[in-house]
């Protein structure tokens, strides 16, 4: 007769490969999953709405809140409440700046958001994109 398969013991096991440490995500670690830049744009690298600069000022009226967006876009919608730089959102976001830019020119082609592009930017603004830009 055969013998019933019993699990091996821990001196019957063979020996363990070390154990390979898991592959840390950009946001320091954690629970939250990766999601790559391109999956996020569509596989799109340039805006639609071209001109967007880093210090772009982006605005979103109370009403685009209730808009049936997604995800990012819908982040977006809610830090452009008060005017937000491109590069402001991008480091709300947590993604690049490329990201952001093509993010919100969507968001502007729909409507969602507008845009103001000033051509002196005041010395605060300045020293926060600079800071935000850090950041990243």
């Amino acid at each position: 007769m055969i013998p019933r398969w019993q699990p091996p013991t821990q001196r019957q096991r063979a020996p363990e490969q070390p154990e390979q440490p898991e592959p840390s995500t950009p946001t320091g670690g954690g629970d939250e999953a990766l999601v790559r830049p391109f999956l996020v744009t569509g596989g799109r690298t340039r805006p639609l709405h071209d001109g967007l600069r880093i210090e772009t000022l982006v605005t979103a009226p109370p009403a685009a809140l209730y808009a049936p967006l997604r995800f990012e876009a819908r982040r977006i919608v809610e830090l452009c409440q008060k005017p937000r730089s491109v590069a402001e959102v991008a480091v709300g976001l947590g993604v690049p700046l490329g990201v952001a830019r093509v993010l919100v020119a969507d968001l502007v082609t729909e409507g969602h958001v507008t845009c103001h592009d000033q051509h002196v930017l005041p010395i605060d603004v300045i020293e926060r994109i600079r800071d935000r830009v850090r950041a990243l």
